[in-house]
């Protein structure tokens, strides 16, 4: 036995030291923070370490940056949809970080994932640019969301219970009284909704993410003007919504095909 220390062999307690013996003084949590951001290159030596001993990890809490970023997000893709983001124009995340009252970091991290959803476009020391589209574009994804689901909701109609689409009347009825309000905003996210509930039915979620993605470009605002639907486009495109429904849950096939093409390109 090391002089110092009890023993306790054949108790299962480890030796702790004995009465007058030193102990150690403890890593603070500050300590580890430091010695953290010293390991990550925080103008530390590579390797340099204050303690001999792997730092205790961080534990998981709730962070607000990510929060903020989902925020930021959600604003930016409101304001693209709602025109307040000029096509063509270029926005520094400082400028809008001063509008938001956040930071310029959310904002540059939530513009990037605007440029990988190809809202807009990274411009070198300057910020982001705003995609320019044009209708021929409009008409493109109409027709490519119009391959994709019009053999899904077909298929829905031969499988899915009446009863299972009387559930979705809330979500038709939600967007006719997004349309009435005029705001583009709230009605292009009342609209995704309602087509992510009924493909959501298909089971498949791939399906639903590729979908929304496609559903999601076709709501950002044309060139020349940052709305070109106004409140009755709006309202008629709603008023499909409860149609189409209504065919669904009748089984009306041909109905349903030519409600969901028309329903796609009255929305280019």
């Amino acid at each position: 036995m090391k002089q110092g220390t009890q023993s306790s062999a054949g108790t299962g307690i480890p030796d702790v030291p004995a009465r007058g013996s030193r102990v150690p003084p403890q890593q603070r949590a500050a300590d580890v923070d430091r010695d953290r951001d010293l390991a990550d290159g925080a103008g530390a030596v590579r390797g340099e370490h204050a303690h001999s001993e792997t730092p205790i990890p961080r534990p998981r809490q709730v962070l607000q940056r990510p929060s903020v970023r989902g925020q930021i997000l959600d604003a930016l893709r409101t304001a693209l949809v709602g025109g307040e983001l000029t096509p063509g124009e270029v926005y520094s995340a400082p400028a809008l970080g001063d509008r938001f009252g956040v930071s310029a970091t959310p904002v540059r991290e939530a513009m990037q994932q605007l440029a990988t959803e190809g809202a807009v476009e990274v411009v070198p020391n300057r910020g982001f640019r705003v995609i320019e589209r044009g209708a021929r574009e409009l008409a493109e994804l109409a027709e490519i969301r119009a391959l994709i689901e019009v053999p899904v909701m077909l298929r829905l109609a031969r499988t899915v219970p009446t009863a299972r689409w009387a559930d979705l009347r809330p979500l038709a009825e939600g967007t006719v009284r997004a349309a009435a309000s005029g705001c583009r905003a709230t009605y292009a996210e009342s609209d995704r909704a309602f087509h992510r509930a009924v493909l959501a039915l298909a089971g498949n979620e791939q399906l639903v993410q590729i979908a929304e993605d496609l559903h999601r470009r076709a709501q950002w605002p044309l060139v020349g003007g940052p709305v070109t639907r106004g409140r009755a486009d709006l309202v008629a495109d709603a008023a499909e919504h409860l149609a189409l429904l209504d065919a669904l849950a009748a089984g009306e096939w041909d109905v349903v095909r030519s409600l969901v093409q028309e329903h796609f390109a009255g929305s280019a």
